[in-house]
């Protein structure tokens, strides 16, 4: 069955409200378009914040807002809770769960990424990785529980265990994840057990390249290895992850004494966060064998110079799910990084290519405008990259600290968000409390398991 009601006006139909979607839709703000927005969650989420939900720094509420007060103000938009079961590109509609039917006269698809574990689907179960609000309450349980379970355990072997933390990937998730538990274990914790001394934890941040946050230069993740190092970081590089379970990692490495070959040696932990992989929705991989379209290694779909799918100008891909390139005046093409930024001008391209089309005019292809990588470690500590015409400002430190943290408060969504967001991080910054530290669902195992 169909929900849309008929309409002059083009119908344009948007899949998901993260950074893509969500600009899209303003984008077409007082245009004489219908616009259905279907989500499968009720918010759009500030992800570059998650991880602070994650550590118990905020509230879901202060990086979350409800999808249906963004667009309360613009009448041209519809928003939708379901899940998207299928693309039937030859009926010009999009499937849900349940049955319902979109048509669209445009479609643009935004649905995001997912984890990847290389193939290891079976590891997710032990070391979930951080994209919704769900995960990032996963992990602050976990996180919290093993703090609680060491402070029961009678033995040292099982306790140490406990108090053992593995973050695997160091790009920004990872690095900002470890720095976090990090400050948690040697601050935010201090005096609030007797039997455990928090600031023995150990944290680990493994990853398989030669350095951290390899996207930025190398003297930027130079500076940031040691920064997470001074916070008691345990950083191993060149270390492979390949087995993970309930009690434990193995890691493949170089041998320390310098030998040839490598070595596999078993790290015994019960809190392990994934931040190693990602992978484009599924629904990538659907609309390319709906239209002959090519994936990437990732899922993501190919895209035209102009954002659409090869073939069917009606479908356009942004944010995470398109294989994007980014075309310059005389100059080769590069590839569009999986940034928010990117979604964000992705979001507004595809959008200002349907009122062109609608109109009648030639699409443009797209340009993306690097602004450059930010990426904070802890308490007065970040690494900053930016681009501007002059060239490239790179910076570290305190006053990196400072420009992520009025950066990320800039582009929360919501007067509400920035005000508490800061009050948040105003009263941590000064007594390191993390104040976001409620726990709904604690297991509870018997002797046998």
């Amino acid at each position: 069955m169909s929900t849309t009601i008929p309409s002059a006006r083009p119908r344009v139909v948007i899949i998901g409200c993260g950074f893509g979607g969500l600009e899209a839709a303003r984008k077409l703000r007082g245009a004489p378009v219908d616009i259905t927005l279907v989500e499968k969650t009720n918010h759009h989420l500030f992800q570059p914040l998650l991880y602070q939900v994650a550590t118990a720094g905020l509230a879901a509420p202060s990086i979350a807002a409800p999808a249906r007060l963004l667009f309360r103000k613009q009448p041209n938009v519809t928003t939708l809770l379901g899940e998207v079961e299928r693309i039937d590109t030859a009926a010009r509609e999009v499937q849900l769960v349940g049955g319902v039917r979109l048509p669209w006269d445009h479609l643009i698809v935004a649905a995001g990424a997912t984890h990847s574990y290389f193939g290891n689907e079976s590891w997710e179960r032990f070391a979930p990785g951080l994209k919704t609000l769900a995960d990032a309450f996963e992990i602050r349980r976990r996180v919290l529980m093993s703090f609680e379970a060491a402070e029961l355990e009678a033995d040292a072997a099982r306790r140490r265990a406990l108090l053992t933390f593995a973050v695997i990937g160091a790009g920004p998730t990872g690095v900002e994840m470890a720095g976090t538990l990090a400050e948690i274990a040697r601050h935010t914790l201090e005096g609030e057990f007797r039997h455990i001394d928090p600031r023995s934890a150990e944290v680990l941040l493994i990853e398989g390249g030669p350095r951290v946050l390899s996207a930025m230069p190398e003297s930027l993740s130079q500076r940031a290895l040691e920064q997470l190092q001074k916070l008691g970081v345990q950083v191993r590089l060149n270390a492979r992850v390949t087995s993970i379970d309930e009690t434990g990692i193995e890691v493949e490495s170089p041998f320390s004494d310098g030998g040839a070959g490598k070595g596999v040696h078993r790290i015994d932990c019960h809190c392990v966060v994934w931040a190693a992989g990602v992978a484009a929705s599924p629904l990538g991989r659907q609309l390319c064998e709906a239209t002959g379209a090519e994936a990437d290694r990732a899922g993501r779909v190919k895209v035209q110079p102009d954002l659409s799918v090869p073939g069917h100008p009606d479908i356009s891909v942004v944010g995470d799910l398109a294989s994007a390139m980014s075309y310059r005046p005389g100059k080769p093409p590069t590839p569009v990084p999986g940034v928010s930024p990117g979604a964000k001008q992705m979001g507004r391209a595809a959008s200002e290519n349907i009122l062109r089309r609608i109109e009648g005019r030639d699409t443009l292809p797209f340009r993306y405008r690097d602004y450059g990588n930010l990426a904070t470690i802890g308490r007065n500590s970040a690494v900053v990259d930016l681009g501007t015409p002059f060239g490239p400002i790179r910076f570290s430190g305190r006053f990196a600290w400072l420009f992520w943290l009025f950066a990320h408060v800039y582009f929360l969504i919501g007067f509400r968000n920035r005000i508490v967001v800061l009050m948040d991080w105003a009263s941590a910054y000064w007594s390191f409390e993390r104040h976001a530290r409620v726990v709904a669902h604690v297991e509870v195992k018997d002797e046998e398991g």
